[in-house]
């Protein structure tokens, strides 16, 4: 049963980021079957206090309610606290589809250590002349970046 529950929730979307399925985001920490009739779905948001959580939430009861589950609980956990690391290597090509530069592991290590901006490649170009223009972009997960190639400005998705 854990395995047709764990295929009906790659019908759920991330609300900010609707290319994205929770799978894809690695959100989903475990599915407990309680009896033949109660699931709960344990959940960590990307960020402490996530306004999308509560949307992924009732996503999840109605697309479980959808297929005949009626006894649907989400549980949202913060330890361990939710990391890039957890992305699938498909949501990180769907978010470079998307327009949306994927977290860069090395980011996050160089970041953590010296504070030096990301080196992103440009989504749309592929070049690798890059500036942060903003710690914070479109939504809190991601920084505004622009390619001095393309001129373009992109969101990048935070490594944390």
């Amino acid at each position: 049963m854990k395995e047709k529950v764990y295929k009906i929730l790659e019908n759920v979307t991330d609300p900010e980021i609707p290319v994205l399925t929770i799978q894809d985001l690695g959100i989903v920490r475990d599915v407990r079957i309680e009896g033949e009739e109660a699931i709960e779905i344990v959940i960590t948001p990307t960020y402490s206090g996530c306004p999308a959580m509560s949307v992924i939430a009732a996503h999840i009861k109605m697309e479980l309610m959808a297929n005949g589950f009626k006894n649907v609980k989400v549980t949202e956990v913060f330890s361990p606290a939710w990391t890039t690391d957890w992305l699938s290597e498909s949501g990180k090509k769907k978010l470079k589809e998307y327009g949306i530069a994927p977290p860069v592991a090395q980011a996050r290590l160089e970041k953590l250590l010296f504070q030096v901006p990301p080196s992103v490649n440009c989504p749309r170009c592929g070049s690798d002349k890059t500036n942060l223009i903003s710690e914070f972009g479109s939504t809190s997960c991601k920084s505004l970046m622009r390619c001095d190639d393309c001129l373009e400005p992109f969101d990048y998705f935070k490594c944390h």
